[in-house]
């Protein structure tokens, strides 16, 4: 059977996250119903992983095998106007290796997490950014965030329900930079363990309000102690960018 390799955008809010729930609206879900529809068979769609409820994508990957073979642009535009009106796009379908895997083969997965930093809360952006109306020092963000760049035990960033089997993470880099009213927090790893990202952005918002050093985001680290981290930040906020793979031969 084909494989398809699909890019996706989805709006996390009224989802509760990628994978299938039952009884609950999930992107997969979704997606496996509008494939149902177009060919008839149970099709499973494997994603490259999950993304929790309210969490955004805007190059979430994932892969699927059908028995017919299919223009990637047909079935893109089948894909699409089944999932009208819920707020996901097809961006783009690309027929695989057979082997390729959305989760396993991913090398690079980058998020971004966006703060809205202004007195007035927003009217056209809620449950897409975080309003944080105290001022926020971005520079001494990103200064703090450096600390957690490279290979860590990231227990202090792991939520108590988290699911692997290790805490030990590689953080290939994160950057922290003010853009007008929003101060955006990127991040690029090969995996993230479960609301690490959250719970770093949940630390680094009291040093940007000057209310702990810079020298804090280390201890913490250092601790190994979730209850050494600041809150976890809300799912708004946070988008997955894209995933990086490295394409077969």
């Amino acid at each position: 059977m084909p494989r398809y390799r699909l890019t996706i955008e989805y709006d996390g809010i009224g989802f509760h996250g990628w994978q299938i729930q039952a009884g609950l609206p999930t992107v997969q879900a979704a997606l496996e119903t509008a494939l149902f529809a177009i060919t008839g068979d149970p099709t499973p769609v494997t994603g490259s992983g999950r993304t929790d409820t309210g969490v955004h994508a805007l190059g979430q990957v994932a892969h699927l095998d059908t028995r017919r073979d299919w223009t990637p642009d047909r079935l893109m535009g089948a894909l699409n106007a089944h999932l009208r009106p819920q707020p996901i796009s097809v961006l783009r379908v690309e027929q695989t290796h057979p082997q390729f895997h959305a989760r396993f083969d991913a090398r690079r997965r980058r998020y971004r997490y966006r703060i809205l930093n202004r007195r007035a809360p927003p009217a056209l952006a809620t449950g897409r950014l975080w309003h944080r109306p105290q001022p926020l020092a971005a520079d001494l963000m990103h200064a703090a965030a450096q600390a957690l760049v490279g290979r860590h035990d990231f227990t202090s960033f792991r939520a108590a329900e988290c699911q692997a089997k290790s805490p030990l993470r590689t953080l290939d880099l994160i950057h922290v930079h003010r853009q007008g009213e929003e101060i955006l927090i990127d991040l690029a790893a090969r995996s993230f363990l479960h609301h690490q990202v959250r719970n770093i952005v949940g630390t680094l918002v009291p040093i940007g309000q000057r209310l702990r050093p810079v020298a804090h985001m280390a201890e913490v680290l250092a601790a190994r102690n979730r209850v050494a981290a600041g809150q976890t930040a809300p799912p708004d906020g946070l988008y997955l960018v894209d995933i990086a793979y490295e394409e077969r031969t």
